[in-house]
């Protein structure tokens, strides 16, 4: 199993996502951030897989619950919405700017890989695109981070008050 040598994963957390996921888990650096359920809803993923391959998305999202509520947002026209909001409000572009570097400087902090040095993730930062890796962002390094990740959270609500989306045992 692709699992991680942190000391905060432990069996039962590698066992509910790879039920959230339904696949086993690629290259985990650690738990990005707890469901209040107490499950992992995000994970922090090494930069390089396991296979070499180059990897983006730091914060990777994995409750089905919330990836759910995600995609119907973007069926919606959300990201549409914010990419307009985007192009037009110039303090927003400066917030979101930041919530880019944020996240290359916390990838860096796991590892460098040449090939996707400057590329963070969600189209940061000039558009907007997968609402998933905002909330991820957004969850894993905290409210006031990422603009666009805080709207999403809002929008969500609490996907996890009807109680976790797998069992660990599972």
């Amino acid at each position: 199993m692709n699992s991680s040598n942190s000391p905060h994963i432990t069996q039962p957390d590698i066992d509910a996502i790879q039920a959230q996921l339904g696949r086993e888990p690629r290259s985990i650096e650690d738990i990005g951030h707890r469901c209040p359920c107490g499950n992992p809803d995000v994970v922090t993923t090494k930069p390089r897989l396991e296979n070499g391959t180059p990897f983006p998305t730091t914060f990777y999202l994995t409750c089905p619950r919330a990836a759910k509520r995600i995609g119907t947002l973007e069926q919606e026209g959300v990201m549409k919405e914010m990419e307009q909001r985007l192009a037009s409000d110039p303090e927003l572009a400066e917030r979101y700017l930041a919530a880019h570097e944020a996240y290359l400087s916390a990838r860096e902090e796991i590892g460098h890989v040449d090939e996707i040095e400057g590329i963070s993730a969600g189209g940061m930062p000039k558009r907007v695109k997968c609402l998933h890796v905002h909330a991820g962002h957004a969850l894993a390094q905290g409210r006031g981070v990422n603009p666009f990740g805080d709207e999403v959270l809002d929008l969500l609500g609490e996907w996890w008050a009807s109680g976790p989306c797998v069992a660990a045992d599972q």
